[in-house]
């Protein structure tokens, strides 16, 4: 009979499966879903985005109503976080995620389609978040961590509703309803995406994995003497610890994040093969280049500040209904916001695709 570890690691890795594919297919992604909202006043893909993430609310929640994953031990409802250095992270994954043309997740998909700008975003991504989180950049966030961190009684939505005497249960249920249905109508209060069968499948999807990650790891995997760390979908830190493993696996062992890393890649690549999407990339000249490496640096730094990315915190972290996830998620908008229409706006390369 498998352990709870390894119903884990088969879990994630059937959801970084199922997520390369889509991902490929439908072309999700939070940059690519911004740029083509406001910078060409097409919104299918940032109501596809908007719609995975009502799915993902309304399914997590669930989940904590009825008792089967205590969302209190992630990372995103803890009462201690800074502010600062999570909005500050925000805006440089955003900006790092316009420099790159895409996130983390994004490069992995891209790179199993044999693009191999995205090798070099998801290496340099991976060394500039272990160099934040455990190297020579960690010591300088700890201090300014240490420094404007503050504690909360009230770390979510549903713990806000919960002061008005309401039991936590009954506070999810009012919550969650109105926020999914908040975002489920705006991804639908719009004819062309309602045609989008493509991207409405990527929407409900990719939600349903935030909330089967969550089931996974909090449930599957709740072992009372080795439980596995409850998360979900994220993945600065995953490729972080994907690269180390490869590099240094005698005395590591796998975990969500690895085999769902690893996941995304292969269901991606079988995916591109399987439908002739399968061709060779790479950068047009130096500055391409650089500007590739500069982005993916920040992206894996702030990343790393955030607790998360666009997927980590704008999916996953939000999925919870946390103020801190919101916060992240602010910067990351923001980031964005300045690297596709602000004054530092990031010019496009010709011939660029990703």
């Amino acid at each position: 009979m498998p352990t709870a570890a390894n119903l884990v690691i088969l879990c994630g890795l059937l959801i970084g499966l199922v997520y390369g594919a889509v991902g490929l297919l439908s072309g999700f992604c939070m940059m690519s879903s911004l740029r083509g909202w406001w910078a060409q006043g097409d919104s299918r893909l940032v109501r596809s985005y908007a719609l995975a993430m009502g799915v993902a609310i309304a399914a997590t929640q669930l989940l904590a109503v009825r008792d089967v994953v205590d969302l209190g031990k992630s990372i995103y409802l803890q009462p201690t976080f800074s502010v600062p250095l999570m909005f500050v992270g925000g805006v440089l994954f955003g900006y790092g995620m316009v420099l790159s043309n895409g996130c983390g997740s994004r490069a992995l998909v891209l790179l199993g389609r044999g693009n191999l700008r995205s090798l070099v975003v998801v290496i340099v991504l991976g060394v500039a978040a272990q160099m934040t989180l455990k190297g020579l950049i960690a010591p300088g966030r700890i201090a300014v961590l240490q420094w404007t961190q503050m504690t909360v009684s009230i770390t979510s939505l549903p713990a806000l509703v919960a002061k008005f005497g309401v039991s936590e249960a009954f506070a999810r249920s009012l919550a969650a309803p109105v926020v999914s249905a908040a975002l489920i109508i705006f991804a639908f209060a719009h004819a062309p995406f309602q045609r989008a069968w493509g991207q409405i499948a990527a929407g409900l999807i990719v939600g349903l994995l935030v909330a089967a990650g969550w089931y996974a790891t909090g449930h599957l995997g709740a072992d009372d003497f080795n439980p596995t760390p409850v998360t979900s979908l994220t993945f600065v830190a995953p490729i972080a610890d994907t690269l180390q493993y490869m590099m240094l696996s005698t005395g590591l062992t796998l975990n969500f994040g690895i085999v769902t890393v690893a996941g995304v890649f292969v269901g991606s690549l079988v995916t591109a093969l399987a439908t002739h999407r399968f061709h060779w990339e790479g950068y047009h000249s130096p500055s391409h280049m650089l500007r590739s490496i500069s982005g993916a640096v920040l992206m894996g730094a702030g990343g790393a500040m955030a607790l998360g990315c666009s997927v980590g915190q704008g999916l996953t972290g939000l999925s919870t209904l946390s103020f801190g996830s919101l916060v992240a998620v602010a910067g990351i908008m923001l980031g964005t916001g300045i690297g596709l229409r602000g004054a530092l706006r990031v010019r496009p390369l010709a011939s660029t695709s990703a």
